[in-house]
């Protein structure tokens, strides 16, 4: 029989080479980037069209390379970063695998233009489908400037795969910022079809850090720096005020490479713990210099998650250098051992302790617990001033039952229940509300009740009955970091429909000229900002369309959030809305919305 087994065609084994290597235009992004900082530049543009899909570009000022070396760039495994095994585990490039340049010119179409610095002449490439097409002298400044144009027109399919171009262009953003906050002193801009979205001059990282992530953190953010013998930690937390509901302004760099570790993040909020919402995450950027010999780099093919050689010594470093930072600039809340003075001007303290106090303190049984040695775990569960509570009739005795209460959670098919009993509804706790039924009584979570109802609501509006728009009398502008632009582009068709009327105004900024009616005024920014805040939230999962992230995330939004006191005309409004609604068992995230309560089982509690 025939041998069957072939080498594969190099055009064809790049292309299988990019499929881990490039998934998307933000991944040639990274690679390129990287590379003209291993170049030792100290200039970086960057430039895209069309989300990179059309053109990614990268001048740099760097080194530059010689005509042969040019030409090797593009073949797999050619590098300059390592010459043997040892190498690997002594990394502090950023690129060093040689398969990035190989893989973009398996499925884009790229020129390349170098010179050598102190060299007279540089060298013109021109590579189509892993095909050297021409390959000349040319007049250059020092430094490389490569472009890949028409990305995956060699493999359609994975172009089809690809998303749009707001999504394409804030993952594109998201790498270089990335990159750009671990360089401060490195100069970079932005251009994305023809219009600058960063210009970041050299300068130290608290100025690139406000540059990229916004003025909002000028005077918000604490300094981190703990140096040992072992490891280095510097950088900036926010202030607890900073905290957002989404992870996106976290950033972690080891050896100044970007990496993704929630065990180290752990370390983190662990020290934020008590001093913010625990739905919420804390702002961070910083850089972990550690003896390259001490990790792994080689454990993901992005490079961006690494193995630490023990990880609870790092851990323990990072939580205590947040730690002291926080509470060296007196962050952290702190015990004020100081007896205010009109405390102490009050009888108990001020007064006598005559000899009938001690005997009547002395004679209960609380005082000869603690009297006797080693008595502590044998304390009553319920102290003398809660009997005396009790008998003077200042506290009801706790109910004690021999079972918990019987409840069963309304789930499965939705079924349309009868209609409530009566309209006696009453506010418990200001987080729930009673309702009779036939045979029982529903506990409705009133949060949950009115996601639901806003959900179905904003559903509709998308579909086919669009939102009313209250015009403003006087335009608010909105500033935004670039990534959030992007994404706002990106919803800007779905909000009109559900009553934002917003229009471009130049890099990074929108003209709000229109809310829907139930959004205060001189609220607008405020609720387009915390909207994007709740779409990120959602935006982690990939299982929903954007659409549907963008319908919870506007539901959670702006429901009534669980402690808020109702009116008994916003009661009967919530409850009818809820009765109305297609789905009312569950809110959008698959939550109960209600706890129901049969009659039966209430009487076998009370022995009937």
């Amino acid at each position: 029989m025939p041998d069957i087994i072939n080498l594969l065609p190099e055009n064809i084994a790049n292309q299988i080479a990019a499929g881990e290597v490039i998934q998307r235009p933000a991944s040639a992004v990274k690679e390129l980037l990287e590379n003209a900082i291993d170049a030792g530049a100290t200039e970086i543009k960057l430039i895209v069209n069309d989300a990179g899909k059309s053109l990614i570009q990268v001048i740099d000022n760097g080194k530059g390379m010689s005509e042969t070396d040019a030409r090797m760039c593009f073949e797999r495994h050619a590098t300059s970063k390592i010459s043997n095994i040892d190498d690997l585990f002594h990394i502090k490039t950023m690129g060093f695998r040689g398969e990035a340049l190989a893989s973009i010119a398996g499925v884009s179409q790229v020129e390349l233009k170098t010179r050598k610095q102190g060299e007279p002449i540089g060298t013109y490439i021109e590579i189509d489908n892993s095909v050297v097409r021409t390959q000349k002298p040319v007049a250059c400044p020092e430094g490389t400037n490569i472009s890949m144009k028409n990305l995956f027109f060699t493999v359609p399919a994975r172009r089809n795969f690809l998303k749009s171009d707001s999504r394409e262009l804030k993952h594109i953003i998201e790498e270089f910022t990335r990159i750009a906050l671990a360089f401060p002193d490195i100069f970079f801009s932005l251009t994305s079809n023809g219009q600058e979205v960063f210009h970041l001059q050299p300068g130290p990282l608290k100025q690139r850090i406000i540059n990229i992530l916004g003025n909002s953190y000028q005077s918000k953010l604490v300094s981190v720096k703990e140096q040992t013998d072992y490891i280095n930690i510097l950088g900036f937390v926010g202030k607890p005020e900073t905290a957002k509901k989404t992870r996106g302004d976290q950033y972690f760099f080891v050896n100044n490479r970007f990496i993704k570790s929630a065990y180290l993040n752990h370390a983190v909020v662990n020290a934020f713990a008590e001093m913010i919402p625990k739905d919420t995450f804390p702002m961070y950027v910083l850089f972990i210099d550690i003896d390259p010999s001490r990790l792994d780099i080689n454990v993901h093919p992005t490079k961006q998650e690494i193995k630490f050689e023990d990880e609870k010594v790092i851990y323990a470093f990072v939580n205590s250098a947040v730690r002291h930072a926080l509470a060296q600039f007196s962050v952290t809340p702190s015990l004020d051992f100081e007896l205010d003075a009109d405390v102490q001007k009050q009888e108990a303290i001020s007064g006598p302790f005559t000899p009938e106090q001690r005997a009547s303190a002395m004679s209960g049984s609380l005082y000869h617990t603690f009297a006797k040695g080693n008595q502590a775990h044998f304390i009553e569960s319920r102290s003398n001033l809660e009997q005396l509570d009790i008998l003077y009739g200042r506290r009801e005795p706790a109910v004690e039952t021999s079972q918990p209460l019987s409840s069963e959670l309304h789930s499965g098919p939705e079924l349309k229940p009868a209609k409530p009993v009566n309209e006696d509804w009453i506010q418990i706790a200001n987080k729930y509300i009673l309702v009779q039924m036939q045979g029982g009584f529903w506990l409705i979570d009133q949060q949950h009740a009115h996601e639901r109802v806003l959900y179905e609501r904003i559903e509709s509006a998308l579909k086919d009955n669009p939102i009313a728009v209250q015009k403003s009398l006087f335009p608010e502008v909105l500033e935004l970091s670039p990534a959030d632009a992007a994404l706002l582009g990106e919803l800007q068709n779905d909000l009109f429909l559900l009553g934002y009327m917003i229009e471009p105004f130049g890099a990074n900024s929108y003209v709000i000229h229109g809310t829907p009616a139930d959004v205060l005024k001189g609220n607008e920014k405020n609720a387009i900002e915390e909207l994007l805040e709740e779409f990120k939230h959602f935006n982690l999962s990939p299982d929903y369309s954007e659409r549907e992230k963008l319908m919870r995330a506007m539901a959670r939004r702006q429901c009534i959030k669980s402690g808020t006191k109702l009116t008994d005309k916003e009661i009967h409004t919530l409850v009818e809305d809820l009765f109305a609604c297609k789905v009312m068992n569950t809110n959008p995230g698959g939550k109960p919305v209600f706890l129901e309560f049969g009659y039966s089982d209430i009487e076998k509690m009370f022995g009937r």
